[in-house]
C-alpha cells in the first residue's frame, strides 16, 4: 500500500520555486491515487466519496497558495507526507480520519431551534442567563 509513497522523498532543500511547486503536483498526485486505499482501510466508503476526499486535499494544499519561500513549502510538503503516510500504515483510526477530512474542522452544525421547543419558561431563561 504504502510502498509508492516511501520512494517520493522531500529533498532537504528546494532549488527554486518552481522545483517546490513540482513536488507539492507530485505529492498532490501520489495523495489522489492513494484515496482509493484509504477509503478501503477505513471503510469509509458509506461515509464520504472519493472526490470529497480529492477536494479535501486540494483545499489544505490551496491554504497554503500565498507562501513563496521553498524552505517553508518543503518544510509544509514533508509534514503532508509525514501525515499521508500515517494515514496509509493505519497509525490513525477511522474516527479520526472522519473528524479531520469529512466532518472538517468547523465540527457538525447542530440546530438549535428544536432543542428549545419542548423546555419550559424557567429552563429557556435559565440558559439563556447561564451561557456565556
Amino acid at each position: 500500500m504504502s510502498f509508492t509513497l516511501r520512494s517520493v522523498k522531500v529533498p532537504p532543500n528546494s532549488v527554486s520555486l518552481d522545483e517546490a511547486r513540482h513536488r507539492v503536483f507530485d505529492f498532490f498526485r501520489a495523495a489522489c491515487r492513494s484515496i482509493p486505499t484509504v477509503m478501503d482501510i477505513y471503510n469509509l466508503n458509506d461515509v464520504v466519496a472519493p472526490s470529497h476526499l480529492r477536494s479535501v486535499v486540494a483545499a489544505e494544499i490551496r491554504k497554503h497558495a500565498s507562501v513563496t519561500n521553498p524552505k517553508v513549502i518543503d518544510m509544509l510538503l514533508f509534514k503532508a507526507m509525514e501525515e499521508l503516510n500515517n494515514i496509509t500504515e493505519h497509525a490513525k483510526q477511522r474516527h479520526h480520519i472522519i473528524g479531520q477530512y469529512v466532518v472538517g474542522r468547523e465540527g457538525l452544525m447542530q440546530d438549535t431551534g428544536a432543542k428549545d421547543q419542548g423546555a419550559s419558561n424557567f429552563l429557556k431563561d435559565f440558559y439563556k442567563t447561564n451561557y456565556f
